[in-house]
């Protein structure tokens, strides 16, 4: 059964709409980003993620520009990092990172991590409300916040953030994180959506790709998609970075999900929020 068009996107609590696939620079060197970039607009994607401590935001920038498509069709994410926190010290960033990406304005701004024992997450999103409310920036968000992290912010500033960035993955899914994001309007976005590769070969997975003619990647994304999750894959190699997008002609049956969903173990691959604190680089 072919999935609907609107799986195609997110509709965010601000109005503004994000690509449900992205795709994601995490841990791709400068050398290898503006390659892979051009090869997934290339493909369709229309949603690229990157981030401050990446460091490749300006190869990201120039791959963008090399697309020759319109500013207003590739959504572009980036972060301010730990180390950067504090208003005036995130409007700093900020500045960094355009000169980088050389864009006029950004689509989507987040707080990399909330690292509750600085203190700073709150008035480091009113410096990214301030920048929104000057044009630079379409929606601000955030990543790798929990529940009780989220409620200091929005008390702080009245403001909900449209997204928050997560690890989650069948083995983590999130289901208390996700219905307080439901319950407050906020998108989900999952980091490590294929558990870093490790769910490729689980059986699960595989019997359910070899049932869908799909790959265990498409599954997976799939998966999301029909959690009503925003996924950013990423890859280096231009067949999966192809495959990983080609996930909007089929569909997961109810017990198709259900199995994948019972894969949840809590087997959390990333830093705890509640405890991370690394500032550095």
């Amino acid at each position: 059964m072919a999935a609907e068009d609107n799986s195609r996107s997110v509709t965010l609590n601000d109005g503004n709409s994000i690509p449900s696939v992205g795709f994601g620079v995490y841990k791709i060197s400068p050398a290898e980003t503006e390659q892979a970039v051009r090869t997934a607009l290339e493909a369709g994607y229309r949603h690229i993620d990157t981030a401050a401590l990446y460091g490749n935001e300006r190869e990201v920038g120039r791959a963008v520009a090399a697309s020759g498509l319109p500013r207003d069709e590739v959504y572009v994410v980036t972060k301010v990092w730990n180390s950067d926190q504090g208003y005036d010290s995130t409007l700093a960033a900020f500045d960094k990172s355009m000169e980088r990406l050389r864009l006029d304005f950004l689509d989507l701004y987040l707080i990399h991590w909330p690292l509750p024992a600085a203190g700073k997450f709150v008035e480091t999103f009113r410096a990214l409300a301030h920048l929104r409310d000057q044009g630079r920036i379409r929606s601000i968000g955030v990543s790798n916040f929990a529940p009780e992290h989220l409620k200091m912010l929005i008390d702080g500033t009245g403001i909900v953030p449209v997204v928050n960035q997560v690890e989650l993955h069948p083995r983590f899914s999130q289901p208390e994180l996700r219905e307080t994001h439901a319950r407050l309007g906020i998108a989900t976005e999952a980091w490590a959506p294929l558990g870093r590769g490790s769910l490729l070969a689980h059986p699960v997975i595989t019997e359910v790709a070899h049932r869908c003619g799909k790959t265990p990647a498409q599954v997976l994304i799939r998966w999301h998609i029909q959690l009503g999750n925003i996924v950013i894959p990423k890859s280096v190699h231009p067949e999966r970075i192809v495959g990983n997008f080609d996930v909007f002609d089929f569909e997961l049956g109810t017990s198709e999900m259900a199995e994948i969903s019972s894969l949840d173990d809590g087997a959390r691959l990333g830093p705890d929020p509640r405890t991370f604190d690394y500032t550095g680089r």
